[in-house]
């Protein structure tokens, strides 16, 4: 999502005064919708406009992320799609104060032991959704980190969609490394790796899928990931070089 949307949730972090660490639940999933295999990444937390969820998920086989809002209650999940820029303003930036209606959402899922199980209804299509927990993270008590995390930012490009790789550290849990896949070929083509005595990398966001956004200066994508501080925090911008196909710093 372009990177206008960020001043608004910069005034929600100030207005809450919550620090960035502390707000990350997040659960990985894999498995499939009816015959089709995708991943999928749940954070639970109240993010306002009665919305209990947010997440991100993908089909292996397109690689394009799909932003998602949704429900809790008990352990039923009704889980909405983001179907673009305008809807995305309205929804995660703008948000409601009369709240938001989950009812005809495609994702109707059961909460089980380390499995999420139901129904994605969209027009005359219905298919079975079977998926099971690979991975985990949680900096709201201790923080914990389960299996290889891996969160699924909502910022892609025509040709790449990115990757945190989260891990818990001595200094604690904060993102690693931002991994570029490109999509046509399903691998991972350039690693950016973030290091030194600070753990802030993809640590700003109440949402953890928008701690990396995308924008276009001159026809140039742009990639810029969010640094927590004890303040506002910062970004550093990556800009797609085309001569190497590599994203590089900008300084």
């Amino acid at each position: 999502m372009v990177r206008q949307f960020v001043s608004a949730v910069f005034c929600l972090l100030l207005l809450s005064g919550k620090a960035s660490a502390g707000w990350y639940h997040v659960e990985n999933y894999e498995g499939s919708i009816g015959p089709n295999p995708v991943h999928l990444s749940l954070q639970t937390h109240t993010f306002g406009s009665g919305i209990t969820v947010q997440g991100s998920y993908f089909y292996d086989a397109k690689q394009s992320p799909i932003a998602l809002y949704g429900k809790a209650s008990g352990t039923s999940l009704a889980l909405c799609e983001i179907a673009d820029d305008k809807e995305f303003e309205r929804v995660i930036v703008m948000g409601s104060k009369t709240g938001l209606d989950t009812a005809g959402c495609p994702f109707s899922l059961e909460l089980g032991d380390g499995v999420l199980t139901g129904s994605w209804n969209k027009g005359a299509d219905k298919f079975p959704v079977s998926l099971r927990k690979v991975a985990g993270l949680d900096d709201t008590g201790e923080g914990k980190v389960e299996g290889t995390v891996e969160i699924p930012f909502w910022a892609q490009t025509a040709t790449d969609r990115f990757a945190g790789v989260y891990l818990k550290t001595d200094n604690g849990i904060c993102m690693t490394k931002m991994q570029i896949i490109n999509k046509k070929r399903k691998k991972v083509v350039q690693t950016i790796k973030f290091a030194g005595d600070l753990c802030n990398a993809g640590m700003l966001m109440t949402p953890i899928y928008w701690n990396v956004q995308k924008s276009v200066e001159r026809g140039k994508d742009i990639i810029s990931v969010n640094f927590y501080d004890g303040r506002a925090g910062y970004e550093m911008d990556y800009a797609f070089d085309r001569k190497t196909k590599k994203y590089r710093l900008r300084k």
